[in-house]
């Protein structure tokens, strides 16, 4: 299975850009699916965390702003990110969960996409 990534570029602090992340292969293992972003020199931070029957939740950072979701028919995953901010200026990466871990933290992933990146800017 591979993970690719796509919708970032540039936009203006307020506007809206909406990420992909299409799954090829056999995705029926894969329980639980997440947006990460990394920042230059930053560590990664988790965004948004989606199960496979769609239940989301968000980092506070992005509450109210970002919104997650999955079609499984298409085995794609989204993130809307709406009144985007400078400080959302970072390459974001789809990531597969396999084990059912329900977790926030990076090495829980066993599965990444490339990354695409967001520039907003003020």
């Amino acid at each position: 299975v591979q993970l690719q990534a796509s919708g970032g570029g540039l936009v203006k602090e307020g506007g809206s850009l909406r990420l992909s992340c299409v799954a090829s292969g056999s995705v029926l293992s894969i329980t639980s699916m997440s947006w990460f972003r990394q920042a230059p020199g930053k560590e990664r931070e988790w965004v948004a965390i989606i199960t496979r029957s769609g239940r989301p939740t968000y980092a506070d950072a992005v509450k109210g702003r970002f919104t997650i979701s999955r079609d499984n028919a298409k085995n794609t995953l989204y993130l809307q990110m709406n009144s985007l901010k400078p400080e959302d200026t970072a390459v974001y990466f789809c990531a597969a969960d396999y084990q059912g871990s329900w977790s926030s933290r990076p090495s829980e992933y066993e599965l990444w996409g490339q990354g695409t990146l967001v520039t907003v800017s003020s």
